[in-house]
């Protein structure tokens, strides 16, 4: 079964806290996978089974303290 992975610019990542506190709101989506936060270049990819929600990654990016501005 092939994974799907979808990648999302974010604002607001500073540092390592910042791409842990995504990652851990991310991860407890259904059906992720895997979940990369990389603050120096503000990108966020999100993988699989199936393409993640977006509107659910948004959701839980913002529940992280950041903004979901769209797919990189």
């Amino acid at each position: 079964m092939s994974e799907t992975t979808i990648t999302y610019q974010v604002s607001g990542m500073s540092c390592g806290h910042c791409e842990k506190a995504i990652t851990e709101e991310v991860s407890a989506l259904d059906g992720v996978t895997e979940v990369k936060a990389v603050a120096a270049t503000g990108l966020v990819s999100v993988t699989g089974a199936a393409a993640p929600d977006e509107a659910a990654v948004r959701a839980a990016v913002d529940e992280a303290g950041y903004e979901l501005v769209g797919r990189a």
